[in-house]
């Protein structure tokens, strides 16, 4: 079969900011793909203006255009560009829907391109929920009774025909976003209003309950000659009803019998084909019946999806690479698979160990949200583990998700009654497999629990087994545990820190009498072919099963480790200075070798480092890989706050932590050494007090007076922390939010109002500091910098301002002895300068600044930490010495709210964004709108605005609402605001009157 020409460019379209339901596993799907295309020597432009993104840095794409994926934008970039072809396959939905909207605008045909990957016929039929069960249909495939409503009456009308509950699902959407499950007329037309609102066709799949039954994936490959290939299968543990990026998955499947699994993929091949998708991968998920094996299609994804990038992490099977490959014409068995070199990519993965992803959510930040989980997506992000067993892949994915619990019976929530319990176990929640864990220790059955939960019998069974080795381990002590039983535990996965939990002795204790006993994991190579193949593999993971493979990398080495999983406060931005650590080090001529667990990163792919270990980032799983590697270095300050923890025993055990000392950071982190730290300096800071009881909380806050600032120590994202107004406030805080002893102290500020904040990052090689940039936060301080709206050059900051803050940047790396980068937060108004807080490591502006100032500062920071000297980086010396004006970057924040629905959307100093965008443009006014924009809030053109505020920030309200009027606005303000503007001949319009609800 001859292949179709290459074209000679390609437009990627990459997915935006980081959302629910769209989160980094396109970044690395995107780099996949650029890869891919610059293999093969073709022109590549991108489109993405999320700037935490290695995607989007520069030197991936040919060109980058860092504007909002909207048809205006893209029509413009396809003009000045003209690329020959557009790949919307691996920017997730966005992608998939801007390419839709190209193609009915009749800008492809104006533009003379065309879609690669999937045509417009195949994402159509996917995507429009009426035409996929129309071609279904026609194949004699099976899909639930179901129908499409296109209208609130239409829908309503026709309830009756799947009965109630039913399930929604809005066309075009990502994560399940609008749909819900709906079980009585009053939240069925709740739901239905949200799905028609959210769906960009304005239709809303509405089809009978499937709740209870078994859910699987598999994802498929299908090249142009119709060879068909199913990469992996997924087994999600919760039952149907639990949106699958919210339930607990497993690779792969383990409880379909032969038969089941064939049918499986034969109706897969059916699916792929009849909906036209010929050259690249696709999702497809099924229902089955866990009684009757009735078998029903759900849906499919014509694109490389968030569970594509699980399925290449499992399997070590790089999905949207190949898929770009087919997009260009090349078949199945011309491309080599890259982790065995032996096999064609046409060789179907085989896997000899399990894979468990289990979902992270946020719900302690979004205190109003429903934590049912439901067919609408709710979770952050995500963590994989792989063992030999069900067993220990469950217990290493639960301590890698960072909640504190280490194990099934960890940390397991207590209940009151049975009743309570029995609600817990039948009502899907992000605890029910602790709950699940505590039912068995209660002493329920598998039969009990699986007519209450729906999950699968085997599952209960493997999680009773858990439960039963853990009540044996209790009979004995660390010293007294017999060796066989100590090696049971081990390999069904039990972390030495849920050891001394349960035996109450320190970790160290444990540690000690397991290595006593020979108790080392051995570490086994991911690669495709369940070794029926050799294979030149560089990723890893632990296991007690079986003997080692792979010796240690025999030349000078670093270990990076990474930040584990995405979550509000430390994302995708962490991820991206990681890859740039491993970047850096590689050009010292380092091997680098890669610590880490989110199968959703650019990261944990294969090709970024020279080795891969996908584990927990604990003490026990990092300290088994130092021993193993013997490395040269070890990097713990690009992954934000979760190396870090580390950093002070991995000290303390000798193993040669590269940069930043652990002792400058606790003095940055401790809040009495910080503050011993800014005396030293004579830097200001804020009047502040610690608090160590709830008596002593009161004591200093009424010395420090209202409003006050709150927040506990060593924390990310201002995690609990809070602007308090008085004393019943602070109540409410003591007994919802944290709780206060000598080890978790609560730290109290005064509050500096009318204040403007600064972030600055700064590289430091010990002797010579450099500043990144500072950025100036849009909004007044009180807001989680992580929140706020950023601009860069700052805009509004006095000359002597931006000097004093370099001269104190300066002044605090120096005393810290950084090495690498620092990143510091102040806060300026009419009484001065004030340093609020020092994090002496890399944080969620580097990307930004990198992006902005054409500098690639992380990787730079790692050739600091390297040896080299600021001078010796070419870099940094051509580096201006302030900001250019002929730019502006502004970054605007993401928010969950529209998705979690019951949340207040106020924000505060505790962050609750999920991503950020970038708006680029030679003046401000302009950039904020494209920040906006590709947040999806644009700025409106005109109507009416409602402005009131107090006396003291009146002054402030004058130009804003005069701009307001001279763009058209109609100004509705209260009494006092309106007779300041008329005085400062502002026109305002009608008067509010409070209380009557609406404009007189």
């Amino acid at each position: 079969m001859t292949r179709p020409p290459k074209p000679k460019s390609v437009l990627v379209i990459g997915s935006g900011p980081i959302v629910i339901g769209q989160a980094c596993e396109f970044d690395y799907s995107g780099v996949q793909a650029l890869k891919a295309l610059r293999e093969e020597g073709i022109r590549t432009v991108l489109v993405n203006n999320n700037p935490a993104t290695i995607m989007t840095d520069p030197g991936l794409a040919d060109a980058t255009y860092l504007e909002p994926i909207e048809p205006w934008a893209l029509e413009a970039i396809l003009e000045r560009e003209r690329p020959e072809a557009i790949l919307p396959t691996v920017g997730g939905q966005t992608a998939l829907n801007a390419a839709m909207l190209l193609h009915g605008s009749g800008a492809l045909d104006r533009f003379d391109c065309r879609l690669i990957g999937a045509s417009t016929k195949a994402i159509r039929a996917a995507e429009d929920r009426e035409a996929f069960k129309a071609i279904l249909a026609a194949e004699g495939l099976e899909t639930s009774r179901s129908f499409v409503a296109r209208s609130l009456e239409e829908g309503l009308a026709r309830v009756g025909e799947v009965g109630f509950p039913a399930i929604l699902r809005p066309s075009f959407t990502l994560g399940g976003a609008g749909g819900g499950i709906a079980n009585d007329p009053d939240e069925f037309r709740k739901i239905l209003a949200h799905g028609l609102a959210l769906s960009p066709v304005h239709s809303v799949l509405v089809e009978e309950s499937l709740i209870g039954w078994k859910e699987f994936e598999l994802e498929v490959i299908r090249d142009r000659a119709d060879n068909v290939i199913v990469v992996c299968s997924i087994e999600n543990l919760d039952p149907m009803g639990v949106h699958t990026g919210d339930s607990v998955t497993v690779a792969p499947a383990q409880t379909l019998s032969d038969k089941e699994y064939q049918w499986m993929r034969d109706w897969a091949k059916r699916v792929i084909r009849a909906v036209g998708v010929d050259t690249g991968g696709s999702n497809i998920q099924f229902a089955l019946h866990p009684q009757t094996g009735r078998m029903v299609v759900i849906e499919m994804n014509p694109r490389v999806s968030r569970s594509s990038a699980l399925a290449s992490k499992a399997t070590g099977y790089p999905i949207a690479r190949v898929a770009t490959q087919l997009a260009l014409g090349y078949t199945l068995d011309e491309l080599p698979n890259r982790i065995t070199g032996s096999t064609p990519a046409a060789f179907e993965p085989a896997l000899d160990y399990v894979v468990v992803k289990i979902p992270r959510w946020s719900f302690d930040k979004f205190r109003e949200t429903d934590p049912t989980l439901s067919t609408h997506m709710k979770s952050i992000g995500e963590v994989m583990a792989i063992g030999r067993t069900f067993k220990e892949a469950l217990q290493k994915a639960l301590r890698s998700v960072e909640i504190g619990r280490y194990g099934l019976l960890d940390g397991v929530p207590t209940v009151q009654d049975r009743e309570t319990l029995l609600l817990k176990l039948s009502i899907p929640n992000w605890e029910r497999l602790f709950y699940t864990a505590l039912a068995f220790q209660h002493g329920l059955g598998i039969d009990e629990v699986h007519e209450l939960s729906g999950m699968d019998p085997w599952f209960l069974e493997q999680m009773a087994s858990l439960v039963a080795t853990e009540n044996r381990l209790r009979f004995f002590t660390a010293e007294s545990c017999p060796q066989d039983l100590f090696a049971k535990a081990k390999a069904e996965g039990f972390a030495d820190r849920r050891l001394c939990k349960m035996w109450e002795v320190p970790e160290a204790t444990v540690r000690t009498r397991r290595e006593a006993l020979g108790l080392t994991p051995v570490f086994q190579g991911v690669d495709t072919c369940a070794a029926e193949f050799e294979a030149q593999t560089p990723y890893f993971y632990s296991t007690y099963f079986g003997t080692d493979e792979g010796a240690p990398l025999s030349k000078k080495k670093v270990v990076v480790v990474g930040s584990g999983p995405n979550r509000v406060g430390q994302g995708i931005e962490f991820d991206y200075c990681c890859c740039q650590a491993v970047f850096g080090l590689a050009d010292e001529g380092y091997e680098t070798i890669m610590v880490n667990c989110n199968p959703e990163t650019v990261s944990t792919d294969f090709d970024t480092a020279h080795r891969l270990y996908f584990e927990p980032i604990t003490l026990e799983d990092v300290k088994a890989i130092l021993d193993k590697e013997r490395p040269d270095g070890v990097v713990l300050t690009f992954g934000g706050q979760t190396p870090l923890k580390l950093a002070r025993e991995l000290d303390l055990l000798g193993y040669p932590l590269w940069g930043t000392p652990p002792s400058a950071i606790h003095r940055a982190e401790d809040r009495e050494e910080f503050q011993a730290l800014c005396a030293k300096l004579g830097l200001r800071t804020s009047r502040g007090a610690t608090a160590r009881n709830l008596e002593e909380a009161h004591a200093r806050a009424r010395e420090l007076g209202f409003p006050l600032m709150v927040r506990p120590s060593y924390v990310l994202g201002g995690q609990g922390m809070a602007l308090l107004t008085g004393p019943d406030h602070l109540d409410d805080y003591l007994r919802q939010a944290v709780a206060v002893s000598e080890d978790t102290p609560l730290l109290l500020d005064a509050f500096l109002q009318d204040a403007v904040e600064i972030d600055v990052d700064a590289l430091c090689d010990g002797e010579e500091v450099v500043l990144a940039g500072a950025l100036e936060h849009i909004e007044k301080a009180g807001i989680h910098s992580g929140d706020s709206s950023q601009v860069f050059p700052p805009q509004t900051l006095p000359p002597e301002v931006l000097e004093e803050v370099t001269k104190l940047t300066r002044d605090v790396a120096l005393e810290l002895g950084v090495v690498g980068m620092l990143n510091l937060q102040f806060a300026w108004n009419r009484d001065g300068l004030f340093v609020l807080e020092v994090n002496p490591r890399v944080s969620r502006t580097v990307p930004f600044l990198s992006k902005a100032r054409k500098v690639p500062f992380a990787r730079l920071a790692a050739r600091i930490m390297a040896g080299r000297r600021i001078s010796d980086l070419s870099e940094l010396a051509a580096l201006p010495p302030g900001p250019g004006r002929e730019m502006v970057f502004v970054k605007a924040s993401v928010f969950p709210f529209a998705r979690l629905m019951g949340e207040d959307p106020v924000l505060g100093p505790e962050m609750k964004s999920t991503g950020e965008v970038m708006g680029a443009a030679p003046a401000f006014g302009n950039a904020f709108a494209k920040g906006l924009a590709g947040t999806g809030v644009p700025l409106p053109g005109g109507g009416v605005v409602f402005l009131s505020c107090r006396d003291q920030d009146k002054e402030d309200l004058v130009p804003i609402a005069r701009g307001l009027s001279d763009a058209g606005f109609v100004i509705v303000a209260t009494a006092g605001t309106r007779r300041y503007l008329e005085e400062h001949d502002v026109p305002a319009g009608a008067v509010f009157k409070v209380g009557e609800g609406k404009p007189d």
